[in-house]
């Protein structure tokens, strides 16, 4: 029997059908111009073979393909009408908006022998390489595909700018997109927020500088580099300090800082773009947060209009407009490609699926949520998402918008990042008496792709990913709709630190090492099963998340977590672990009338926002006797440990016990019982645990057999890691 869900979307892809259908005829006597799409491919350099000629498996050589992509936008459209001061851009001789962004493909020489799926790589900040690969190298421009995991399945990989304020250098992906001007053609000012937190003291900032912006991120230039004179109607610049974010803001004097460069603390050269603090400069362990006038906000949000209409291009259009081809153009078995108008679920074309981490991972999901992901002829642009440690949403359609801001504890505590809706699915809001969901758009259309949501324990703890698995209140679970799986990693920070840690002459910033619990082999494996999702219907594995039901899901109060004593197991003297029960807090935050926090789409009048009363509820996971997460997905290092792993950790020195910003912790377990007994720790020593070497390595080889029959791990992934056991120096 039908689901109800698949009863309603047939329903709404015929309803939508017809939608189309009047709007294509309403549009007869228009010219083709008025209509979104990308004009022009132009591939300034071509790299074939790429790889030095390396060949992947049945699917031979690839080449990589750079240059730009050229589109323009209707403003009048209404998919288009949510893009932030879209009625404000200049516009071409047609009525158009233009935008350009660099253009980078890794695609089979022979297009015939891939799998007939793009995957679109949501760059973070600019920067991204091969995604899921083993051991490639080059970085933005990789130079080997290490194993060619995803060049083996036959994807053509696809990047793009599609962050408009990211800098050109170290072949960042840029765009380019136009500054929004007041009708009569004056510029638009108001206010903006940057927040500046230094790792050591610094006398000259750039105003977008931030703890992860910077050199590499273009500032709103302020008004006036004059910051001793109030404006017109009365403004001044301010600068606050405070050593914690829930501290009060303490003004600073005006005279201790202006608008400009000093490196030497003293000489001030005046810049619009710049922040000077005199004398020692700014300093570690302080937030630092500067209200000023802006002006020429960009029309940022022409980005996620970018990457909606490049993909759509590829797999529907054979040419550009100057006639130049689709270099990624495929015929079906039948000697073309059925690209009806009516038909926006083509099953004998292309399939397109996109995946991104982090802050790439909130601006799929806002993509997804303001209703991109489909084109203007009504198509589903992208089949399947893998938004990845990516929870909240994204301050990306807003003017004066600054999207390489997060959520943290400390940074970026109170940007846009995480207004309701929290969910997939449609939920009521008691706390701001909202109703939405991150489908709601899409559902009504029928173009909502095939989803796996991934996130770490990291994500939990410090980024309040809880709010997507339970109602706003914590009270009850809430179940994804029936083409989205959810998968929670246990015991695992933002990205893995590097094993076996380092630090061994110091901790660094954070109280604790680092946590090296990798999650790589399990987006391998989902990667394979949403693959086998869109390409052959196979049904993915369940949705693998810690929950209320069954007590894996608790409030942090109620975490048992071990005590933990100091230790100096390998040679490294680590302090007791200390557990303060700390989640990241979120209230209903209001910045003004006219940003609209259910979209995450506006502007910003009210800043710093004003903080509501009433706190969401944010649960975490609970642990067993070691301290390591239960519920989710436990990895080899979970399953047979040597250690205990978390998705949290606290700062030492600067910011004292407030979490160290998207770091978990790694405390291993002692040799032996006796070295275990004479500090006290609770925890099972390796040698109670495994016996011998072979003992440790035969419990891998358990662990690999479980996930592996569950189409969490890979077969070669498994093998892989049960090597890494045998060569290690566990018991030996």
């Amino acid at each position: 029997m039908k689901s109800l869900y698949q009863m309603l979307r047939r329903e709404r892809r015929q309803g939508a059908r017809l939608l189309t259908a009047v709007a294509l005829l309403s549009l007869l006597g228009m010219a083709s111009t008025v209509e979104a799409r990308i004009t022009r491919i132009q591939i300034t350099n071509t790299e074939s073979p790429t790889f030095a000629g390396a060949s992947f498996g049945s699917v031979g050589q690839f080449e990589k393909l750079t240059g730009t992509a050229y589109g323009e936008v209707d403003p009048h459209h209404p998919s288009n009408a949510i893009i932030q001061d879209i009625d404000l851009a200049p516009r071409n001789a047609h009525g158009m908006v233009e935008y350009s962004t660099d253009l980078y493909i890794l695609k089979p020489i022979d297009m015939a022998k891939g799998n007939r799926m793009l995957f679109y790589h949501v760059v973070n900040r600019g920067n991204g390489g091969i995604p899921f690969n083993i051991g490639v190298l080059g970085g933005n421009n990789p130079t080997t595909a290490g194993d060619g995991f995803i060049q083996n399945m036959g994807y053509t990989l696809i990047k793009s700018g599609w962050q408009p304020d990211v800098l050109p250098g170290n072949s960042r992906m840029t765009m380019q997109v136009p500054i929004a001007q007041n009708r009569d053609g004056s510029a638009i000012t108001g206010t903006v927020r940057a927040e500046f937190i230094v790792a050591t003291a610094t006398t000259t900032l750039n105003l977008s500088s931030g703890t992860f912006t910077g050199l590499t991120h273009a500032s709103y230039p302020t008004v006036s580099t004059d910051n001793k004179v109030a404006l017109a109607d009365g403004f001044l610049p301010t600068l606050t300090v405070r050593s914690h974010e829930k501290d009060p803001r303490v003004p600073m004097s005006n005279n201790a800082w202006a608008f400009g460069s000093c490196p030497d603390g003293v000489t001030l050269t005046p810049s619009a773009t710049q922040i000077c603090m005199f004398g020692p400069g700014f300093q570690p362990g302080k937030i630092y947060e500067l209200l000023y006038r802006g002006k020429d906000p960009i029309v940022i949000g022409l980005g996620y209009a970018g990457m909606r209409d490049l993909i759509a291009f590829f797999k529907h259009e054979r040419h550009d407009d100057a006639g130049t081809a689709n270099p990624l153009w495929v015929a079906d078995e039948r000697g073309r490609k059925s690209d009806r108008d009516d038909d926006r679920r083509d099953d004998h074309g292309t399939l397109a699926v996109f995946s991104g981490a982090s802050q790439s991972g909130r601006n799929m999901r806002t993509f997804i949520h303001l209703g991109f992901n489909q084109d203007e002829r009504g198509r589903i642009v992208f089949d399947g998402a893998f938004p990845l440690i990516g929870g909240g949403r994204a301050a990306f359609n807003i003017r004066f918008g600054q999207p390489g801001r997060a959520w943290g504890h400390v940074a970026d505590h109170v940007y846009p990042a995480y207004q309701f809706p929290f969910t997939y699915g449609e939920l009521h809001d008691p706390i701001s008496g909202q109703k939405g969901g991150i489908l709601r758009r899409c559902l009504k259309t029928d173009t909502c792709p095939k989803i796996f949501h991934f996130a770490t324990s990291l994500e939990i703890w410090e980024g309040r990913q809880s709010l997507g698995l339970t109602d706003p209140l914590g009270i009850r679970d809430v179940h994804d709709p029936d083409f989205v799986r959810t998968y929670l990693q246990t015991s695992t920070q933002h990205g893995p630190a590097a094993f076996p840690p380092g630090f061994t002459a110091s901790l660094g910033r954070c109280q604790q090492q680092l946590n090296p619990n990798s999650y790589l082999e399990t987006q391998r494996a989902l990667w394979v099963a949403l693959t086998d999702w869109l390409k052959r219907g196979m049904e993915p594995p369940p949705s693998h998340a810690p929950r209320l039901r069954d007590g894996t899901l608790v409030p942090p109060a109620r975490v048992n977590f071990p005590h933990i004593p100091a230790n100096d197991y390998g040679g490294v003297s680590r302090p007791a672990v200390k557990f303060l029960a700390l989640a990241n807090p979120l209230s209903v935050l209001s910045y003004g009338p006219l940003f609209k926090g259910l979209d995450e789409t506006g502007i910003l009048t009210v800043e710093p926002p004003a903080v509501g009363t009433r706190q969401y509820t944010i649960l975490v996971p609970q642990v067993d006797a070691d301290g390591n997460d239960i519920g989710g997905i436990r990895s080899t290092a979970v399953l047979a440990p040597t250690a205990t792993y978390t998705g949290w950790n606290l700062y030492s020195g600067v910011f004292p016990d407030d979490f160290c910003t998207l770091s978990g912790s790694y405390i291993p377990f002692a040799r032996t019982l006796q070295e275990r007994m004479s500090t006290g720790d609770p925890r099972l020593s390796l040698e109670e645990r495994y016996g011998t070497h072979a003992g440790y390595v035969d419990a891998v080889r358990k662990a690999t057999q479980t996930l592996v029959k569950q189409r969490l791990l890979l077969q070669g992934d498994a093998d892989r890691l049960i090597g890494a056991a045998d060569a290690s120096d566990i018991l030996k």
